[in-house]
């Protein structure tokens, strides 16, 4: 009977009635004499459902922990990716800066290499204006001394146009000519400049080879002359260009090498497709050279190697900037 009774209290406490735990302690602190003989087994019982009890807690926990590894893999996860997208953008953006910069540079360096040549130019430019100036004051000069020498040369013609009809009248007076109403003619005086003209003006052939023939001998003034009265007169002479770089070649000559250099710029600019713009090219080159202005002189020598590659002309200018 007292089985049977252990049996029902341990089936309802299993199945629904109680707490297992509080079953099987009441069971323990009751006074019933097989409950008493069975306490060994009642022990074991209550081991056993810690046992139990504690596996079950334990598997949860494993459960929990392993829930949040998975979810803290996960969030490392997407922190992974999340840091390889900005190492990706960093990397980007590197390359386009350091691809700025190098263009940057290469802006800065092509300004600063067309501010050194516009400098340049600058500087060519002054001294072209300089050496007008200076010609335009040196002609004003002359052009005075020559109206003042007109004047002067007017003046004494005049007065002996004066003294001359005063003589006139005095011999006719005292040789008691009647006069008839008429005056008499003075001769006309024929000044040099008037007898110039009244010659045989002489052709553009002529005048060229006149003046190549002052420049071989050495006398400069007189070949200038000649070539520039053919560059005035005969502006479309086929040796016009020819004429003016002979100019050239006497301010050269004479060591006068800035004034050279604008008469050979003449050659280059007026008679582009002459047959001595290479030539003129070099002699520019050389006279740059000679003044100091090495910049200029390999600008100008490299421009005629390039504009007339085959030329003897070309040919001088790689030897001289080897």
């Amino acid at each position: 009977m007292h089985f049977l009774r252990l049996l029902l209290i341990l089936s309802w406490a299993a199945f629904g009635g109680g707490h297992l735990f509080s079953t099987l302690f009441y069971l323990l602190i009751y006074n019933d004499p097989i409950i008493i003989a069975m306490k060994k087994i009642l022990f074991i019982a209550l081991f056993m459902c810690l046992l139990i009890y504690s596996g079950c807690a334990m598997q949860k926990d494993v459960s929990a922990v392993d829930n949040r590894l998975t979810e803290m893999e996960l969030r490392d996860a997407e922190a992974r990716k999340n840091r390889e997208q900005m190492e990706a953008q960093i990397t980007t953006y590197r390359k386009f800066r350091e691809k700025m910069d190098q263009e940057l540079r290469r802006q800065s360096a092509s300004l600063h290499a067309l501010i050194e040549e516009l400098r340049e130019e600058i500087r060519i430019l002054n001294g072209k204006i300089e050496e007008l100036e200076y010609s335009l004051n040196q002609e004003k000069k002359a052009t005075a001394g020559i109206f003042k020498k007109s004047e002067t040369t007017s003046s004494q013609l005049t007065e002996a146009t004066s003294k001359n009809k005063e003589r006139i009248a005095q011999i006719e007076h005292y040789l008691n000519l009647e006069s008839s109403g008429k005056t008499a003619k003075v001769p006309e005086i024929v000044t040099p400049g008037i007898q110039a003209k009244v010659q045989k003006e002489l052709t553009e052939d002529e005048i060229y080879k006149l003046g190549k023939e002052a420049f071989d001998q050495g006398d400069s003034a007189a070949a200038k002359m000649r070539f520039q009265e053919l560059i005035e007169r005969y502006p479309k002479s086929e040796d016009a260009d020819n004429a003016q770089f002979w100019i050239g070649e006497i301010y050269y000559r004479e060591k006068r090498y800035k004034k050279a250099i604008l008469e050979y710029d003449k050659v280059i600019e007026k008679y582009p497709k002459g047959n001595k713009v290479p030539a003129a090219l070099l002699k520019q080159g050389l006279a740059f050279e000679n003044i100091g202005d090495k910049p200029n002189s390999r600008i100008i020598l490299e421009d005629l190697i390039k504009r007339y590659p085959t030329s003897n002309e070309a040919k001088i200018a790689r030897e001289r900037l080897k």
